[in-house]
């Protein structure tokens, strides 16, 4: 019998709830997944508890002002890596198999970028990846021969659907990707103006950071999931549809060209989409519990609200368009989630804002990385000015 093989980690975000879920993964299959390197913005205190859970022998701290006091908490022998320049360090160390990006924002695309050149496989779990840079992602990975992995639940499930299938692309109809609609699914949209930060903030079903959660309250984050479908299964944005489960148990769906459905299914909990991107190809046995299906009372399925909840329009605007639009959506939504969470517009203020950037922005194209900063950059400036309901945004509606 094949002994399965271990997978040398790169984890990049180890602090934050992915990177959290990633070590919980890891203690249930040590003899499947070993750490070898870890990373984090400023908690230096769980950075450096981690550090010496895992053993990691290289320690990335991207707050450069941190770094001399993490490196008193840090185990003898360990290598420090600081700032942006750490991070593309840890990303192309020889002895890695797989990296794991779960950094929020946009500081994970040039360590991404890094990982592939330096022939690694990518975890992918921070969205603005694919949706900012898909294209250059996309073609360096199948230029250098390197496996793209989902840790996404929804994109995990379409490519545990789709590993294996044969026919390709052409058998395809469509990728239908489950939204559990958020804490106001049923909440009346001339209420939709009164909602709070700490509202949005309770999601039903998952368990996540605070701008994932509010972005699963807009719906804005389903419409970020479209667009990196679009790039990582090669499936244009025409054959992407969102369907709202509120039970999170589907966590996606294809559905082939002879009308057959195949779904994936399991309880509301990362590990399993962490877990197999770490493991594939292989299946690995952890703590992870089964469905219960007798005491599933019922699964329900639901048209999303589009109207209500405009982010997926604007989301597939942005996917249809292309180029440095998608880059656009993204970033303008960060600033305006913040300014949301900040008390400076109200929750249709999101939707506001994120509609008169792009309104705003003039496409170009997304094949380089210095072009696709340049939009990400514009798109804050002009998202920032918005939200502060500053005069200035006129000057903004050109780059």
């Amino acid at each position: 019998m094949t002994a399965l093989r271990k997978r040398r980690v790169i984890l990049l975000g180890s602090t934050g709830s992915i990177g959290t879920s990633t070590l919980k993964v890891t203690r249930e299959i040590p003899d499947r997944i070993e750490i070898i390197a870890i990373a984090a913005a400023g908690n230096i205190e769980k950075l450096a508890a981690q550090a010496r859970e895992t053993g990691a022998r290289h320690v990335g701290i991207y707050d450069t002002s941190k770094a001399a006091a993490l490196r008193a908490l840090l185990p003898d022998g360990v290598t420090l890596h600081t700032g942006p320049e750490g991070l593309l360090e840890l990303a192309t160390l020889a002895d890695a198999d797989i990296a794991l990006i779960a950094i929020v924002g946009t500081a994970g695309l040039r360590p991404a970028l890094a990982a592939i050149e330096a022939g690694k496989d990518l975890a992918i779990a921070s969205k603005e990846i694919l949706v900012m840079a898909g294209e250059i992602i996309t073609a360096a990975a199948s230029r250098r021969g390197v496996k793209l992995l989902p840790v996404d639940s929804e994109h995990n499930a379409i490519f545990q659907c789709l590993d294996g299938h044969r026919g390709g692309e052409a058998e395809v109809s469509r990728l239908i990707l489950t939204a559990s609609g958020g804490p106001f699914r049923q909440l009346p949209a001339d209420q939709l103006s009164d909602v709070t930060p700490e509202q949005a903030l309770h999601h039903p079903t998952w368990n996540m950071g605070p701008k994932i959660t509010i972005d699963s309250a807009t719906l804005f984050n389903k419409g970020l999931e479209m667009i990196e479908a679009r790039w990582l299964f090669g499936i244009g944005m025409e054959r992407i549809d969102v369907v709202v489960h509120p039970q999170s148990i589907v966590h996606s769906m294809v559905e082939f060209t002879d009308g057959s459905v195949l779904a994936q299914l399991s309880r509301t909990d990362m590990c399993f989409p962490i877990q197999y991107a770490l493991t594939w190809p292989e299946r690995a046995r952890g703590g992870l519990q089964p469905l219960d299906f007798p005491a599933l009372a019922k699964l329900e399925f639901e048209a999303p609200r589009e109207d209500d909840f405009p982010a997926l329009n604007l989301a597939r605007r942005a996917g249809l368009t292309g180029g440095t639009l998608p880059a656009v959506l993204n970033a303008a939504n960060e600033i305006a989630v913040e300014a949301f969470r900040n008390n400076q517009i109200s929750f249709p203020g999101i939707w506001g804002c994120v509609s008169a950037v792009m309104d705003a922005h003039l496409v170009q194209a997304s094949d380089t990385l210095e072009a696709v900063v340049a939009a990400d950059q514009w798109a804050r400036e002009a998202a920032t000015a918005f939200c502060m309901e500053n005069s200035d945004f006129r000057r903004h509606l050109r780059p």
